[in-house]
């Protein structure tokens, strides 16, 4: 419990942009709180996610697609923020098993 308070200002500031996730990084570069370093996974998951599949949606043209890909990412974003403000280390849905796979190594 006490790891979950020390890390909670480290993951939510992890959802606050890609500059978030990169001071959220440095933040809990010494210390390693477990938790922080989940959320921050999982933030740099999701903003990973939005620049790749963002980059190929757009060739699409698709006002429908687009709009789709942007609900999609705030849902994705809005999830993992809850959870770091709730304390809770919950996968955001469809990436995040994927993004603690990939990322395990990182923080």
């Amino acid at each position: 419990m006490n790891t979950i308070q020390e890390g909670k200002k480290t993951a939510t500031i992890a959802y606050i942009t890609i500059i978030g996730t990169l001071i959220a990084f440095t933040m809990n570069g010494e210390r390693k709180n477990e938790f922080a370093s989940f959320h921050i996974r999982q933030a740099l998951g999701i903003f990973i996610t939005f620049f790749g599949f963002g980059y190929i949606i757009g060739y699409f043209d698709s006002w429908m697609i687009t709009s789709a890909f942007w609900v999609f990412i705030f849902v994705l974003w809005v999830y993992g923020f809850i959870s770091a403000l709730e304390g809770k280390t919950r996968v955001v849905p469809i990436v995040g098993p994927v993004i603690q796979k990939l990322l395990k190594g990182l923080n």
